[in-house]
């Protein structure tokens, strides 16, 4: 028996472009067999930084207010100065565009890290020469048979923990229990890792904000254990604007095992439809609610673009 083809939110499609990328390194843009940080850089030797993922659509970056904010409050809750303000940093990103050339389809991963260090050890004070900020930036269309057949989840025992040892809200490079979820995941046979918080309810995946359909209405967490994504706020918005009940709230595996309908959101994938969860076939991939707002989605971005 054939082993299903394995699936990620975040498969694109191929594109040879990507193997001559150029890629944005402390103020220069350089061939992407030259982009290069220290050893000793600290989101290296401790996943000391923070990050964001932007889309590139038609030349403008989609909600890039928000990306933005929400990059400079997670550096300053880590006591991290990036160096440079939301303009620079703005200029950055439109720079990285031109050189290479790209305009539509786009995917940024701009990170932010305390530096290099001067010692290999963990006092952030040994971070003494400023920042390090890279931007990669790549030719990036979601895989659409990804988005037509859905991805498979698989609940994991590693949990979104509790704020007072890494808040989950926070979007830094320490993302080693994501990581560790997914191999989980990826063990049993699935796409993803489905996660809970620390009381037991379901919360979020190993990389995306998960929802789920139950007559009609649309449940996600509380958002209490996990990133607080931009998309997430977006779609819950959407359906309050446009007479779909949705609500931030406790749920359990019993609830989104009975659910008709499932999505994942997120920058790169907008919204991924689920199509198993723990072996169990959700009956309408994508359904019709997960279909709505995607269109309800896709017009919002062309109304931010412009």
């Amino acid at each position: 028996m054939n082993e299903p083809e394995s699936r990620s939110t975040h498969d694109a499609e191929s594109d040879p472009r990507n193997e001559s990328i150029k890629i944005y390194v402390n103020g220069r843009i350089v061939p992407r067999a030259e982009a290069m940080v220290s050893v000793y850089d600290s989101g290296f030797l401790l996943g000391d930084g923070v990050w964001e993922g932007i889309r590139l659509y038609r030349g403008r970056w989609a909600f890039i207010d928000e990306h933005l904010q929400r990059l400079f409050e997670a550096a300053r809750a880590i006591d991290l100065d990036i160096g440079m303000d939301a303009a620079a940093i703005r200029a950055a990103l439109d720079d990285t565009a031109a050189a290479n050339g790209m305009t539509d389809h786009v995917h940024a991963r701009l990170m932010v890290t305390r530096g290099a260090k001067t010692r290999p050890f963990q006092d952030p004070r040994l971070s003494r020469g400023g920042p390090t900020v890279v931007i990669i930036m790549e030719h990036s269309t979601p895989d659409a048979a990804v988005a037509g057949r859905g991805v498979r989840l698989h609940t994991v025992p590693i949990h979104r923990g509790l704020p007072l040892t890494q808040d989950p809200k926070l979007n830094s490079h320490s993302k080693l229990n994501c990581v560790l979820a997914g191999i989980h995941a990826q063990k049993a046979g699935a796409d993803e890792a489905l996660m809970l918080d620390p009381h037991g309810f379901v919360n979020t995946t190993n990389s995306c904000n998960f929802f789920i359909v139950r007559r009609g209405e649309v449940w996600t967490s509380t958002g209490d254990y996990c990133m607080n994504g931009i998309t997430r706020a977006k779609v819950i918005d959407l359906c309050r604007d446009n007479g779909i009940a949705v609500f931030e709230r406790n749920f359990s595996l019993v609830d989104a095992y009975g659910a008709e309908e499932a999505f994942l959101t997120g920058t790169f994938g907008a919204q991924t439809p689920v199509a198993v969860i723990d072996g169990r076939d959700l009956p309408r991939v994508p359904g019709p609610v997960t279909v709505r707002i995607r269109e309800l989605y896709k017009a919002l971005v062309e109304r931010d673009i412009g």
